[in-house]
């Protein structure tokens, strides 16, 4: 799922690094990525959105989709990767078209849902007891998603169980991208509706994140993405580990579940699938339990393995259901250096 803010811009240019040793993966190519937007585009957006309505700002999209097909070759190739794998060899123009329209639907309709605008849209949820046994224990939980449709739309499951539970998310992020989208979001959020940001790596980070999960509320992380060599130094934990995903291996990270066996908490699959139009499905599911103490490492080892394991097989089912709904425009598997 993609977050406010994030990257899509082409690849920058820096000095050749050393190969990655043998059985590990190579830092994120997502890390060498420029930010493409600027305020002044997203205040536009946000105008546009607002003044005109969204059916008639849906009508931009549609060039804009046009413009970013014919002119980034290097995300084209890394669509057209993707939608082999996901869709087949027989996935085309169409095809891609189709994803990045998908995308740019959801990056307008961001706008709508951090203005509290729910009215304008069909949202359908499911696995919504997975979610209500969590807010009703008290206990707190982490969400993991991707990048796939939208992560805004979680917005629409703030009330659940007849409007006596209220589901509280914190986005979980590194210090530079929570930056940016702490930027994002002062712009386009009203009061009342921005998301609230938990910064990874400062020293409290840890404290606000462990009280916030004790007040029985919920930390969300995007797990299809890799720490980047800064974050790493800044001593943000997890290994990168290469998992077969969409028939070849791509590089993955243990991170987000490393900090939920940390904290002792459960962790539930997230996505907001996109399925065009106003209409949006959020699914919740059970992905692993962290919540009883492991005074085993090998054994807290090979948990944390298979959370990770059991992520990847959902994100690929995921991909492979709903195609048109993994915006991760990169090079995922690593091919361009090889």
């Amino acid at each position: 799922m993609s977050v406010v803010g994030e990257d899509v811009g082409p690849a920058a240019k820096r000095p050749p690094e050393a190969p990655p040793a043998a059985g590990t993966a190579a830092p994120a190519d997502w890390a060498q990525a420029p930010e493409r937007s600027n305020m002044a585009a997203l205040r536009f957006i946000c105008w546009v959105a607002l003044r005109l309505g969204r059916p008639v700002a849906r009508l931009i999209l549609h060039p804009i989709t046009l413009y970013f097909l014919l002119f980034s070759p290097s995300q084209r190739r890394h669509i057209r990767r993707y939608l082999e794998r996901a869709v087949g060899p027989k996935a085309g123009w169409g095809d891609g078209y189709r994803l990045l329209h998908g995308f740019a639907s959801t990056v307008l309709d961001r706008v709508y849902f951090l203005r509290g605008r729910l009215d304008l849209f069909d949202v359908d949820v499911t696995g919504v007891p997975v979610i209500e046994d969590e807010l009703r224990a008290g206990r707190g939980a982490f969400l993991i998603g991707a990048h796939v449709g939208s992560f805004e739309a979680l917005s629409a499951c703030r009330q659940l169980g007849s409007g006596e539970l209220d589901l509280q998310l914190a986005m979980l992020m590194f210090p530079d991208n929570a930056r940016r989208i702490n930027a994002v979001l002062d712009a386009i959020s009203l009061p009342g509706f921005k998301p609230r940001v938990i910064a990874l790596g400062r020293p409290s980070a840890m404290l606000e994140l462990r009280d916030w999960l004790d007040a029985g509320h919920m930390a969300g992380m995007l797990g299809d993405r890799t720490l980047t060599p800064q974050e790493e130094a800044s001593g943000q934990r997890g290994d990168t580990i290469l998992l077969p995903f969409l028939g070849r291996e791509a590089p993955f990270t243990d991170g987000p579940f490393r900090l939920a066996a940390l904290l002792r908490r459960k962790v539930l699959f997230m996505a907001g699938i996109y399925h065009g139009g106003a209409r949006y499905e959020v699914v919740f599911e059970p992905l692993a339990d962290f919540s009883a103490r492991i005074t085993d490492p090998l054994l807290r080892e090979q948990r944390i393995r298979a959370a990770l394991e059991a992520y990847v097989e959902r994100l690929e089912a995921l991909c492979r259901a709903h195609p048109h709904n993994w915006f991760n425009f990169h090079d995922f598997w690593q091919e361009d250096a090889q």
